[in-house]
């Protein structure tokens, strides 16, 4: 099994996950958040086309992350997998339902040559899930938007051998911002998102010997540096700093093995 990010920031997050067994494969593309030409142009970058994608999961209904994915699933007669939550969010009459495909947290939707295992985490939407995904052999979890991570969210992101997690923000670098007070409360909440130390502190709960790659994502551009990110993580694995990677908002990363 393998991922890349096409992209990670408040512009649009998008990641591709992609698992095979012999001579099949299967593709979910994890949130779609860009218009459906640009999708389509990160897409190619990695090799992969529409046709290629086996279903979409959007996480909630932030325009950062659904960003065009019910067109681009209709455009191209591709499985659309959410909550209820976030289905009422965003969703449309139009909407084909035979591509619909509702999720719930702590119930395994199989697809093709891996598992998807959504969980609840603290965020401001509607009903909002993150990932875990398997091929039966190795585990990664993507964990993009949450306030906190409770006991059931480290929980739910135990035995990975792969993470990309993220890591907001600097506490201090968003109080000294030009953010007003009312967004940097909304940002710090337990329902906001999580700062590098946060994640440090939940990467810390989840640390164990197979867990090899891991990625910082969804950093702020006003309120992060990635080198705050990589020195929070690192500490908290007792590695270096660049042994932890940065999604980038515009380049994402190119395909990197889980295990």
């Amino acid at each position: 099994m393998r991922f890349s990010s096409l992209g990670s920031g408040s512009g649009g997050n998008s990641t591709l996950v992609e698992a095979s067994q012999g001579i099949t494969t299967t593709r979910v593309l994890i949130d779609a958040g860009f218009s459906e030409r640009e999708l389509t142009r990160r897409l190619a970058r990695v090799g992969c086309t529409p046709v290629d994608v086996d279903a979409i999961f959007i996480t909630h209904e932030h325009g950062d992350h659904v960003g065009c994915s019910l067109a681009f699933a209709r455009r191209h007669r591709i499985p659309l997998i959410t909550s209820r939550g976030t289905w009422r969010a965003v969703g449309r009459e139009d909407f084909d339902a035979g591509l619909l495909h509702l999720a719930r947290s702590g119930e395994a939707i199989a697809l093709g040559d891996m598992e998807l295992q959504p969980f609840a985490v603290p965020h401001d939407a509607h009903e909002p899930l993150q990932l875990c995904l398997t091929d039966g052999a190795v585990r990664l979890g993507v964990v993009t938007d949450l306030g906190s991570a409770p006991v059931a969210v480290a929980q739910a992101l135990q035995r990975c051998a792969a993470l990309l997690l993220e890591s907001n923000h600097d506490e201090a670098m968003l109080r000294a911002g030009p953010y007003p007070p009312s967004l940097q409360r909304r940002i710090l909440g337990t329902h906001g998102h999580l700062s590098n130390e946060a994640a440090a502190d939940l990467l810390g709960r989840c640390r164990h010997a197979a867990l090899g790659t891991v990625v910082a994502a969804h950093l702020s551009e006003r309120n992060n540096a990635p080198e705050l990110a990589r020195a929070a993580l690192a500490g908290a694995l007792g590695r270096l700093p660049d042994d932890i990677r940065v999604a980038d908002p515009a380049l994402g990363f190119d395909w990197l093995n889980v295990g």
